[in-house]
């Protein structure tokens, strides 16, 4: 067996030469002066050779322990030089790839369950929410803090779902690295319980019609865009989900000059099952009372022909952020009051008030309906003009309570108002 000394008075020669150690471990000698360990072992039946390192860099123990590794590894099944190959690729890997185009990688992957609103606010989410932290940091210098902080900054917002939502599409793409052989651990795995708690229940609401009024009085005489003034009070007419409306095209509103004016919901806007989303019979139908005609005119003609009606100042192509109208109402004293979601509590709350004292039995479904509340296993016709006459009656009814005292949606155009 060699020894540190003899490894040191090894000298170069003409041709290159090995001075052998055991196992199949030698130091390989070249004319240049240049000393290397190398391993000849057998794998598979074939005599293989792996270079481990330059001498001194690799002491003779180094080289020895290095062996000893290697041959552990052959007698488990597994070839040491390809196992060396796997693991200066994941390194490499690791070294060199960011958060961010993962998190756009996994994101493809996805996008095929979901619907195209849906994949287009996760990304959007994303975009704003996680890669201006952590996008550019390499994979493996991603630690739980550094996801906590944030996380920590949707919190602060008031933003406790999408905070939750975040970490685990955070964890998504951690097992995406790890299955690619780019990370090792998920930093965002056990962060759960560090995260404020989501109270669940009932979307804060206010529960009577003069309150109601108060809360579009008091958000649309306060200081805010033309749009998100006119988005409110459309919301707080027809009742749908905020994300739907935030995402109104022009061309879903039909006969706004007839007798019948309508909102046509794609499918794929409704919150429904993928298959669902996908099928035109489970469009959702929205007759619009007077009042909330004159809203959607003034807010196509303020919008100018762009795409989506309600859309953020930065871009005529993106909807208004979620949490818009959200800061309006907390502007004008109602946080923790009344919240965008809330004006379909309101209305079930009010209608359904309204349906018991005026003995009107058949209008509790009708409310229901009216919301977008359908029965398990009812047909899909069901959901999409069922009862019209009598919803637009509901609807006319709703209206004339809630805004019928207001200023008209034009005057929303101009500047704060007194109420």
């Amino acid at each position: 067996m060699l020894t540190d000394l003899a490894c040191r008075r090894a000298t170069p020669r003409e041709k290159p030469y090995k001075l052998a150690d055991a196992r199949g471990l030698y130091l390989y000698v070249l004319p240049s002066g240049y000393r290397s360990w190398r391993w000849k072992y057998r794998f598979g039946g074939k005599e293989k050779r792996m270079v481990f390192g330059p001498y001194p860099d690799i002491s003779l123990i180094e080289a020895r322990d290095l062996q000893q590794a290697g041959a552990r590894l052959v007698r488990s099944g597994v070839d040491p030089s390809i196992d060396k190959r796997q693991r200066s690729a994941a390194q490499a890997s690791r070294a060199g790839i960011t958060f961010e185009p993962l998190a756009r990688e996994w994101h493809e992957n996805q996008r095929h369950l979901w619907s195209a609103k849906h994949a287009a606010d996760v990304l959007s989410q994303m975009e704003r929410d996680v890669f201006p932290k952590i996008g550019k940091l390499p994979i493996s210098d991603i630690t739980p803090p550094l996801v906590l902080e944030a996380l920590r900054v949707i919190e602060a917002r008031g933003a406790i779902e999408t905070a939750r939502r975040a970490r685990q599409r955070i964890s998504d793409v951690f097992v995406l690295a790890i299955a690619s052989g780019i990370g090792e651990s998920d930093p965002a795995a056990g962060l759960a319980p560090a995260m404020k708690k989501l109270i669940k229940g009932k979307s804060p609401a206010v529960r009577t019609i003069a309150d109601a009024r108060k809360v579009l009085e008091a958000t649309e005489g306060q200081p805010g865009h033309p749009l998100t003034k006119l988005a409110s009070r459309l919301l707080a007419l027809t009742a749908v989900r905020s994300g739907v409306l935030r995402v109104a095209e022009p061309h879903e509103f039909e006969d706004l000059d007839g007798e019948m004016p309508l909102w046509r919901i794609p499918a794929a806007k409704m919150k429904l099952v993928v298959e669902r989303k996908r099928d035109v019979a489970f469009e959702f139908l929205v007759p619009l009372s007077r009042e909330a005609v004159e809203t959607v005119k003034v807010a196509i003609a303020f919008s100018r022909g762009a795409p989506l009606i309600f859309h953020s100042v930065r871009s005529t192509r993106r909807p208004i952020s979620d949490s818009t109208i959200s800061k309006a109402y907390r502007d004008a004293g109602y946080s923790g009051v009344h919240v965008p979601h809330g004006w379909r509590s309101t209305f079930s709350t009010i209608m359904n008030e309204l349906a018991e004292e005026r003995n009107r039995v058949g209008d509790r479904a009708i409310i229901d309906l009216m919301l977008a509340h359908v029965p398990s296993g009812v047909e899909a016709t069901y959901n999409r003009a069922a009862y019209m006459p009598r919803r637009r009656d509901l609807a006319e009814e709703w209206a004339t309570m809630l805004v019928g005292d207001l200023p008209p949606a034009a005057s929303l155009l101009d500047g704060p108002r007194r109420s």
